[in-house]
């Protein structure tokens, strides 16, 4: 036997509590984040390369352009037929070519964007689904999608367009003020006295911007929770009559979004008006003494119309960086939070030399103690062995552990204290596959995917043929009920079956843990929430299922037991009595009067 101990494995990325990083809006420029973001762009460097030359021709086109309408303008004056003609053909010419180059850079921005969107929400599904039970224990699934959804969206436009944008504007910024500068010095350093005010406006404004979007990413983040636990929880709401309730609570949280994005909306409303007041000063600037200077014969009307039509390009810009410059804070944060995500490793994790677990029957507990949280524990110095082919139930009040016996044997969860071994090996030593492989679980809420029955039955086991399907249906007992429905095995489900009843949703489940065929089976409530006709079907199927099997029965209805080679009695996470039905019930201890209390009969009605 492998002399692994229990203790839990953490990674150094595991977090202890809920995350939350809502509240932090996040730096300009974060090195590690931006590291790690610029590797998604790997794959589709050359598509990106396409898109930054077609967004390098739009900006040569938004430079030139002005520069040559000026020239035809003073054509045009001049009297100048063919020049004019010439000069218009040049314009309509690059006209195009910007064109061109938006359509490159919209194909293939669009195309990198939509492929890191991709990628990134692969890498995080996959990781998901390989993070430990107890990190959903912890984390609310609306918050984990709103990392999945929101943020990976703010980061897929950062890296598809934020970026190049910046450069973009950027570049236009200062290609347009070494234009101006060169057409007239003069005239351009009276009208950049205009970006000083500008750039006090720009900070002031992105001081508040900040703060209204950390407020609206927290507001989503706390939409997202409530609804998807409005939506899992539906069938309680209405059995309940509590949907006004949740409908005020709801409204609630929503209203919050609602107003933050109302706030955030008019701050970026306000920047507009401020950015076109300063422009018509810039241009109020050029008329006045530019018309000056033409008058004056010292400069052409078409260099003023260019000059005009620059200080107008000018400013686009230069609102453009502005409102980037909240993007890239809001990206860089989503960036934080989904490598803080990908960073958290599972709590339990296969030592790399661990071999696989072969096929096993016997389940040994030695000296096992548990809790779900530091500090506590929900099972005590468990000494338990279920040999090869035995039955065994766990029974129990409710808390006393006994689906904490399940977990452990499938090491969803790892213990405080002991070891828990399969055939003598230390569950810890194997790998988790191949361990759990050997095991079938059918729990007391039978959970069924998006699909067909057939799809869910082979959930397991996808290379099993349509017999094999047929056979385990019917060994669970399942396969008279589905043959009646109009398209039998066909039949699609909906989410987590809700269109079956429950005992109908368990019968596929069990179909499905037989279909697996593992040599050791734990059924955990399987029949606690089905009907007493389809508890009875079920029993009929467990008992075909168990021949040759170890199985662990844990169960809250003691009549589904009786039948158990043994019985093990938990109270408050301790073995209190071992033995078969017979043997309990002449003990007279808590198993007696456990079954005693579920046979007594009620207190009779009251006349009316």
């Amino acid at each position: 036997m492998s002399a692994h101990h229990g203790g839990g494995q953490h990674g150094g990325g595991e977090l202890s509590g809920t995350f939350d990083s809502d509240k932090v809006m996040g730096k300009v420029y974060d090195s590690r984040v931006a590291g790690r973001l610029i590797k998604y762009l790997g794959p589709v460097k050359s598509n990106l390369s396409l898109g930054a030359g077609g967004m390098i021709l739009r900006s040569v086109t938004t430079v030139a352009v002005p520069f040559l309408v000026g020239i035809a303008m003073d054509r045009i004056i001049e009297g100048d037929l063919v020049g004019r003609n010439t000069m218009v053909l040049i314009v309509a010419a690059v006209i195009m070519v910007g064109w061109g180059g938006r359509y490159l850079e919209e194909l293939f921005l669009g195309f990198v964007g939509q492929k890191i969107l991709y990628r990134v929400r692969t890498q995080m599904f996959d990781h998901l689904q390989k993070l430990s039970l107890g990190f959903f224990d912890r984390n609310k699934v609306g918050r984990i999608m709103s990392r999945v959804q929101n943020d990976v969206q703010q980061i897929q436009e950062l890296l598809a367009s934020g970026m190049l944008n910046v450069l973009f504007s950027a570049v236009t910024l200062i290609a347009i003020a070494i234009i101006m500068l060169v057409v007239n010095t003069d005239l351009a350093l009276l009208t950049l006295t205009v970006v000083p005010a500008l750039a006090i406006v720009a900070f002031i404004w992105q001081k508040y911007a900040r703060r209204a979007f950390i407020r609206v990413r927290r507001a989503i983040a706390t939409v997202n929770a409530q609804l998807q636990e409005g939506i899992a929880g539906v069938r309680v709401t209405q059995s309940l009559t509590r949907e006004d309730v949740n409908a005020e609570q709801f409204e609630s949280v929503n209203r919050e979004h609602f107003t933050a994005n109302v706030e955030a909306a008019r701050l970026q409303a306000a920047m507009w008006p401020m950015v076109e007041i300063l422009t018509a000063v810039g241009t109020a600037l050029v008329i006045y003494f530019g018309g000056a200077q033409v008058l004056a014969g010292q400069m052409t009307i078409g260099a003023l119309v260019a000059f005009m039509l620059y200080v107008r390009r000018f400013f686009e810009p230069v609102l453009e960086l502005t409102m980037e410059y909240v993007e890239i804070q809001r990206a860089m944060a989503s960036g934080a939070r989904i490598f803080e995500l990908l960073d958290v490793e599972p709590e339990i994790t296969d030592d790399p030399a661990a071999p696989d677990l072969p096929p096993a029957k016997e389940i040994k507990f030695e000296g096992v103690s548990f809790g779900y949280s530091p500090g506590t524990r929900g099972l005590h110095d468990i000494n338990l062995t279920v040999n090869p082919g035995e039955t065994v139930a766990i029974v129990g009040k409710t808390g006393a552990g006994k689906s904490s016996l399940a977990n452990l044997i499938t090491r969803f969860y790892e213990v405080q204290e002991g070891w828990v071994t399969v055939d003598g090996y230390d569950v810890n030593s194997v790998t988790q596959q191949s361990l759990r492989r050997q095991i079938g679980v059918v729990t007391q809420d039978p959970f069924l995917f998006f699909g067909s029955i057939e799809d869910n039955i082979r959930y397991g086991r996808t290379e099993a043929t349509r017999e094999e399907v047929i056979e385990a249906a019917k060994k669970a007992g399942a396969h008279d009920f589905i043959s009646r429905l109009e398209r039998g095995y066909e039949t699609q489900v909906g989410e987590r079956g809700e269109n079956l009843s429950a005992g109908q949703r368990q019968l596929v489940c069990l179909a499905r843990a037989i279909l697996a065929n593992p040599p050791i089976i734990v059924l955990d409530e399987a029949t606690s929430n089905v009907d007493t006709h389809a508890e009875r079907v079920m029993q009929r199927s467990f008992r075909r299922l168990m021949k040759g099997r170890t199985c662990l029965i844990i169960a809250h209805r003691l009549s589904t037991v009786t039948r158990a080679d043994r019985i093990v009695v938990l109270d408050q996470g301790r073995i209190v009595e071992i033995g078969s039905h017979r043997e309990l019930m002449a003990r007279k201890g808590m198993y007696y009067n456990m079954y005693g209390s579920l046979l007594a009969p009620g207190p009779e009605p009251q006349s009316a």
